[in-house]
């Protein structure tokens, strides 16, 4: 037994009965009470992602909507579809920064399991699956890390079983890691036998994501989320909660969100297995977040302090404007978030992203 694991026999019945992480996660962040579909605030009232930091990021991915744009040739309607839109705040912002003649073209889409806030724009609409044979660009900003999946750890013998979780919290080990999940870890997530080493098993994952790309007829779908890939695995997994602005526990009880980072590399593959035997998928890119967003305009660079003199008020408004994009770039934070981008049909995604310094912003 491993340290913070327990027998059945110490757990009260009340908490319910032993389940694997992605049924009892599932229930918790989407069932009836789940944490998405309580709760007025929505997900911001327990994380900041790069959304909420700043509109300097709606901005950017409306930016990267007019290329796509062009890249299509000006497609009428064009799509924006936002994945696990929370209270809309992206596709919101996205639809405010475009310019007027690609917003008049485009059609918005918000997909949520929660239902839509009040006074959202009528032209957003609100949809519980994404749209499917629409044409432009699909923007998934921290949805995949909440797609529940399996956890394994090591035992003692060596070998990899799943974990079990009651609705407390507690955890023991279960069977051993069997079938197409035993295959995903040997390709994707290689567990040595050592005894405590623990993975998510993000097979999951990857189905939705080649699900959400399978939407699209033809453009670009970004994956931007907390990420590793198979040279950098974390030994000991990622699992994790959030509540009120604070890292917590993960409990899978509904009170708190339940987050893994995502294997990006493992769902770029998932999309290429999908596509018929006999074509070729456009190739797909995993940048930092950093680098996609100076690629897209954003930096942290400040005002020249002679703007204090002649222009103070704008001068407070670029030294904002440079704050808030250096908390979006910024290594160690929001910057070393992972962009999968995946086109569909003749775009090229590295043609998207013009432009990148290749100096680290200070």
């Amino acid at each position: 037994m491993t340290a913070g694991t327990t027998g059945a026999e110490e757990v009260p019945e009340a908490h319910g009965g032993w389940r694997g992480w992605r049924e009892a996660a599932q229930e918790a962040l989407y069932g009836p009470a789940g944490f998405y579909r309580a709760g007025p605030e929505g997900p911001a009232g327990h994380f900041r992602t790069s959304v909420h930091a700043s509109p300097l990021f709606a901005a950017a991915v409306a930016r990267l909507l007019c290329r796509v744009d062009e890249a299509l040739g000006r497609p009428a309607p064009l799509a924006f579809v936002d994945m696990a839109a929370g209270r809309g705040e992206l596709v919101t912002g996205v639809l405010a920064a475009l310019p007027a003649a690609v917003s008049a073209r485009t059609r918005a889409y918000a997909v949520e399991v929660a239902g839509p806030p009040e006074g959202l724009d009528h032209r957003i609409e609100w949809l519980a699956e994404a749209p499917r044979g629409v044409t432009g660009l699909l923007f998934a900003n921290e949805w995949l890390d909440n797609v529940p999946v399996e956890v394994a750890e090591v035992d003692a013998a060596g070998v990899a079983r799943r974990v079990l979780v009651r609705g407390d919290g507690t955890e023991r080990l279960g069977e051993p890691v069997a079938g197409a999940d035993a295959a995903w870890l040997a390709r994707w997530w290689p567990l040595p036998g050592e005894e405590g080493l623990r993975a998510e098993i993000g097979l999951p994952r990857d189905t939705a994501w080649a699900s959400a790309v399978a939407s699209l007829d033809a453009g670009l779908a970004v994956a931007a989320d907390y990420a590793h890939t198979v040279g950098s695995r974390p030994p000991f997994g990622t699992l994790t909660g959030f509540r009120a602005g604070r890292e917590t526990r993960p409990v899978p009880d509904g009170s708190c969100d339940i987050t893994a980072h995502v294997a990006l590399d493992a769902c770029a593959s998932a999309h290429a297995a999908r596509c018929a035997p006999d074509r070729t998928p456009p190739d797909a890119l995993v940048r930092p977040q950093r680098e996609a967003l100076r690629a897209l305009g954003l930096t942290g660079a400040r005002p020249p302090l002679a703007l204090a003199s002649t222009d103070p008020a704008a001068y407070v408004r670029a030294l904002t404007r440079a704050s808030q994009a250096a908390e979006l770039l910024a290594p160690g934070g929001l910057g070393d978030f992972g962009w999968l981008l995946q086109p569909v049909g003749a775009v090229d995604a590295a043609a998207l992203l013009v432009d990148v310094a290749d100096d680290e912003e200070q």
